[in-house]
């Protein structure tokens, strides 16, 4: 069994990781969790018998800790590595981004790999049995993908909603403009932030399909809090839309890819919800669909098991395919940023 010591008390962890770990008792077990001075720590702590403490110190000096969760702000992720690769641990399981710049992601990376550390960054939807039994369907079609569109429905959330007040020029006094008159500089912003943040989910399983990218076709802020971005990537056009708002329709998060005459549906659950993996649709060129079954094991817990399988060895330690999605969201994120500040001048 692997000890983790948690960095973070977020939802994060409260909603999405602790009740992951609590359904495999026989893998892991959190012996401590840090926050950055909230007390949150102090009541998770309490609900698990765990330890808690401020800050990143105590908790990698606790020599029970042999695995890291990074659940801390992103643009803390690099420290909080580096912090746990110096205190020797086995394994690093870190939220999206493991960076925020490509050079701190590839100076990570090596890092960890030089360690012989385990690192898995939680983009949960990549191991998302669903997800995993779709991209053998794909496969299996044997056509070539043509586009692959994401599309987001979700109830607003405080962490992206914070974002059009944060952003003032300068870093001064927030916002006041309404959605729609947000200057450029403050939508490519945000939507640089939501591509980091919310459009990661999926950006592995897409830079799997389709690898490259080959330059941003549209890119804008949607109202109150969103996106819609357009890009090339080799023959095949990627589209990613996604809207938060309280009147909208129920959640939704679905991945459309169409190759040839068919089409593959993947819904995703909502975040936080443990409700089983993605359902699965495949739509062939007679019209008719099938509908495979679907799997009880969500991607939270696939992701878990699929770092104590690097752990013990039973799969590869591919470094640099972590490395490569972290670049990719980068860019892609920069690009999207730089196209929607680029159409205003």
């Amino acid at each position: 069994m692997w000890s983790v010591g948690v960095i973070g008390a977020g939802p994060g962890v409260s909603a999405l990781h602790l009740p992951t770990l609590a359904r495999l008792p026989e893998l892991f077990r959190v012996v401590h969790i840090a926050d950055s001075g909230s007390g949150r720590a102090d009541e998770l702590a309490r609900r698990i018998g765990a330890r808690s403490s401020s800050g990143v110190g105590e908790v990698f000096q606790d020599e029970r800790v042999q695995l890291a969760l990074i659940c801390s702000p992103p643009a803390e992720h690099a420290s909080h590595v580096r912090a746990a690769l110096d205190a020797g641990v086995a394994g690093i399981l870190c939220e999206k981004p493991l960076a925020t710049t490509v050079a701190e992601a590839e100076a990570l990376v090596v890092a960890c790999r030089d360690r012989g550390v385990a690192l898995l960054i939680g983009t949960n939807h990549l191991y998302d049995p669903g997800w995993v039994q779709a991209r053998r369907l794909i496969g299996e079609l044997r056509a070539p993908v043509d586009s692959v569109r994401v599309t987001l429905s979700l109830p607003p959330n405080g962490q992206y909603h914070r974002l059009v007040t944060e952003f003032a020029e300068g870093g001064g006094s927030p916002v006041r403009h309404p959605p729609s008159g947000l200057p450029a500089h403050v939508q490519a912003g945000i939507v640089r932030q939501l591509v980091a943040g919310l459009a990661v989910h999926d950006l592995p399983a897409i830079r799997d399909l389709v690898p490259g990218f080959d330059g941003v076709d549209f890119a804008r802020f949607v109202a109150p809090l969103g996106y819609a971005v357009g890009y090339r990537a080799g023959r095949a056009r990627v589209q990613l839309g996604a809207v938060m708002r309280a009147e909208g329709a129920d959640a939704r998060w679905r991945l459309t890819v169409s190759a040839g005459e068919s089409r593959v549906d993947v819904d995703f659950p909502p975040a936080f919800v443990h409700d089983g993996a993605a359902s699965v649709s495949v739509r062939g060129p007679e019209g008719g669909v099938a509908v495979p079954p679907r799997s009880q094991l969500d991607g939270y817990e696939a992701e878990w098991l699929a770092l104590a399988e690097l752990l013990s060895g039973e799969a590869p330690l591919e470094y640099e395919e972590q490395l490569e999605d972290t670049r990719y969201a980068i860019v892609l994120a920069e690009a999207v940023a730089a196209h929607i500040e680029g159409a205003s001048s």
